[in-house]
C-alpha cells in the first residue's frame, strides 16, 4: 500500500523518517513555502497539486490508497479539501493535529477567533510582534500605523504591505531567553501568533516573563475525520491499514 504523506511539519519530517526506516512505501508533499526546507527522507514533491484535479490526478498516477496530512493547523484549505477528497474516495485519510498552546500562571492571553478580532484588539501606538508568517501579513492591514514587527525565515523579496511594519529574519527559538532578547531589543508590546501548538511555545514563555500581551488566534474548524496528535500514533495508524 502507498501513502502519501502532506507534510511540511515538524509531525511530518517525523513520520516521513519513520516510514522510511520501516521501509513503508509512500511519497510526501510539501507546499515549498520557505527557500530551504528540511530534507524529507521519502520521494518528495514540493509545491501544490494545481487544485483538487491536479491532487486527484496524482493519488491516481502514483497509486496511492491512503493519505495522512501533517499539514500546519491553519492549512484549513488543504485539509478540508483533502479530506473531503478522500472521504468520497472511500480512501483512508488520517488527520495529524498537533495539541493547541494552553495558557499556564501568569499569562496574559487575549483570546480571539480571527484576524479582524486580533487587529480590533491592539491598541494605537503599540510595538506589535507578529509571528503568523509572511503569506497571510496583508490580513493585518489593519494594523497600519502602529508599528508592526513580523518574523520571516526567508529574507523577503518585496516591501512590507502596509506603512509602519518591518521583517525580522530568523527561526523562532526554542530558549525563552534568546527570544526575550529579541522581544526587549524590539521594544515590543504585544504579540499576535496564531495557537498553532508545537515545540515554538519559547516566545510565548518569554512574553510571560516580561509581562507582555499575547493576542492568540484560534484555529479554524476541522472536517471529520480519523485524528491523532502525534507522529507515534500516526506511525500506528499507519501499520493497521
Amino acid at each position: 500500500m502507498t501513502v502519501l504523506l502532506l507534510a511540511g511539519t515538524a509531525e511530518g519530517r517525523h513520520i516521513a523518517a519513520a516510514m522510511a526506516g520501516e521501509k513503508i512505501d509512500g511519497h510526501a508533499s510539501i507546499a515549498g513555502v520557505t527557500e530551504d526546507p528540511a530534507e524529507l527522507a521519502l520521494p518528495t514533491r514540493v509545491g501544490g497539486f494545481g487544485g483538487a484535479e491536479g491532487f486527484e490526478a496524482f493519488l491516481d498516477d502514483r497509486a496511492i490508497r491512503a493519505v495522512v496530512d501533517a499539514t500546519h493547523p491553519f492549512a484549513a484549505r488543504i485539509t478540508g479539501r483533502t479530506a473531503a477528497i478522500c472521504a468520497a474516495r472511500g480512501m483512508p485519510y488520517l488527520h495529524v493535529l498537533r495539541h493547541p498552546w494552553t495558557e499556564e500562571e501568569g499569562d496574559d492571553w487575549i483570546h480571539v477567533a480571527s484576524v479582524e478580532e486580533a487587529v480590533l484588539a491592539i491598541p494605537a501606538g503599540a510595538c506589535v510582534f507578529l509571528s503568523t508568517g509572511r503569506q497571510t501579513l496583508t490580513e493585518f492591514a489593519g494594523l497600519e500605523g502602529r508599528r508592526v514587527i513580523c518574523r520571516v525565515i526567508d529574507p523577503p523579496r518585496e516591501p512590507f504591505p502596509f506603512e509602519g511594519g518591518e521583517y525580522v529574519i530568523g527561526r523562532p527559538s526554542r530558549h525563552v531567553e534568546d527570544e526575550a532578547a529579541l522581544l526587549s531589543a524590539l521594544g515590543v508590546d504585544v504579540i499576535i501568533t496564531k495557537n498553532s501548538g508545537g515545540p515554538g511555545r519559547g516566545k510565548l514563555d518569554a512574553a510571560r516573563g516580561l509581562g507582555l500581551d499575547v493576542v492568540m488566534i484560534a484555529r479554524p474548524p476541522v472536517p471529520q475525520a480519523d485524528r491523532v496528535a502525534t507522529p507515534a500514533e500516526a506511525l500506528d495508524w499507519i501499520r493497521a491499514l
